[in-house]
């Protein structure tokens, strides 16, 4: 497939795709879809080897949350029966963390509910990712706390952090229907202060939430130009007592082609398999780590994981290797400072225009024979409602963590 050719001297020159073959890999059907991952995973390849990133999230703060994002099971009105608790303490933290690193994580996410911390908030993480290191010296450790006030990024940065996690989720043009209580500019905003105080910026997007083709482009494009060192790729977890409880809108293959697309566009980049992954890739989970070089191991914020057990089984059956402590994930352009994947592309020559994009959209959305209106080619919430499970074990519980 000429589309496919093209792609791939592209992802190994790290030059920018153009937006219609970045919308062409969505449209591709499932007679061809094995022929996207094989093109893809000679990206991956060329820039990560078979090397899989570990990393583990802690939930610091659950719940309870004053923003109102309608995928988030902790927002504001949420009724989902998830787990509830204020700070963990340092200690708590650090064996939670232990936990993951034990079970071969690079890499500790620190999640705190909120729109962002306060001083004191920030305060209290820093001890606890002092805490962490003294423990596990050569572990990453990044935070995720929200939207950062001036000096904040600074003083994490300070305390010991890597790296900083504020996902851009959706595309500008569509943020307002996902969230009103702070803006996309707020998101890349904090994304720059991170990058600004020497934090590696961690940004990605959720999909799943009822976006259009040209919604998904956008934001991946609008992820290069921002050029974060990972990008991780949610798939929307439809917690009941959400307002997206009803998108049940991703299938295995859909998720395949979101993730192609990701690597093409972000060649050399971190690419990482996040939320959702059980519940909408399912069985064919080993075939999106030709795709992306990490993934999250074991349990997420409020929902359960496959055992972590499984996850490095998989791994090793899938014929890849675990990323040691030791080895610098990205390649060595990148963690030389050198810039934008790519190298010369401005804001301005990534910038995205989503209503242009519109009708090609629907015309390649029609192509792939996805038309959402189509239940059978989705999952059927009725059916599929039972694969989210919330999370009953590790941070804020008695019970030991999954890792």
């Amino acid at each position: 497939m000429d589309l496919l050719n093209t792609l791939v001297e592209k992802g190994l020159r790290r030059e920018l795709p153009t937006r219609e073959e970045a919308l062409a890999v969505l449209a591709t059907s499932d007679d061809d879809l094995l022929e996207v991952v094989a093109a893809a995973g000679k990206v991956r390849r060329q820039w990560f080897g078979r090397r899989v990133k570990l990393n583990y999230l802690v939930n610091l703060k659950s719940g309870l949350c004053p923003e109102d994002c309608s995928y988030c099971s902790q927002r504001l009105g949420s009724t989902a029966e998830i787990l509830k608790y204020t700070w963990l303490k340092p200690e708590e933290a650090s064996k939670a963390a232990a936990a993951g690193v034990a079970g071969g994580a690079k890499r500790v996410c620190l999640v705190a509910s909120g729109r962002g911390p306060t001083d004191r908030d920030v305060d209290r993480v820093s001890r606890t990712i002092e805490a962490i290191k003294e423990q596990n010296e050569d572990v990453e450790v990044c935070a995720c706390l929200g939207l950062l006030s001036n000096g904040q990024a600074e003083r994490l940065r300070a305390a010991g952090a890597d790296a900083y996690n504020h996902n851009l989720n959706t595309s500008e043009g569509t943020y307002g229907d996902i969230t009103t209580t702070h803006t996309y500019a707020d998101r890349v905003d904090t994304v720059r202060q991170a990058q600004a105080a020497g934090l590696s910026a961690c940004s990605g997007l959720i999909a799943g939430m009822g976006e259009s083709d040209a919604d998904l482009v956008d934001v991946v494009f609008s992820l290069r130009a921002l050029d974060p060192d990972s990008v991780p790729v949610n798939f929307l977890i439809p917690f009941e007592g959400t307002p997206l409880a009803k998108e049940w809108n991703l299938t295995p293959q859909r998720c395949l082609r979101i993730l192609a697309m990701a690597r093409f566009v972000c060649p050399d980049v971190e690419v990482r398999l996040a939320g959702g992954r059980e519940v909408h890739l399912r069985s064919m989970q080993p075939l999106a780590l030709h795709l992306v070089n990490s993934i999250f191991l074991g349990d997420y914020l409020t929902s359960e994981g496959q055992e972590g057990k499984a996850d490095l089984e998989m791994i090793a059956d899938a014929g890849f290797e675990v990323e040691g402590a030791g080895t610098t994930t990205l390649p060595e352009h990148r963690a030389g400072g050198c810039g934008p994947c790519g190298g010369a592309e401005s804001e301005q020559a990534v910038s995205v225009q989503a209503g242009a994009d519109a009708a090609l959209s629907d015309r390649t959305a029609v192509a792939a024979g996805e038309d959402p209106s189509d239940p059978s080619t989705g999952n059927d919430p009725a059916a599929r409602r039972d694969l989210v499970a919330v999370r009953r074990r590790g941070a804020g519980t008695d019970l030991a963590p999954n890792a």
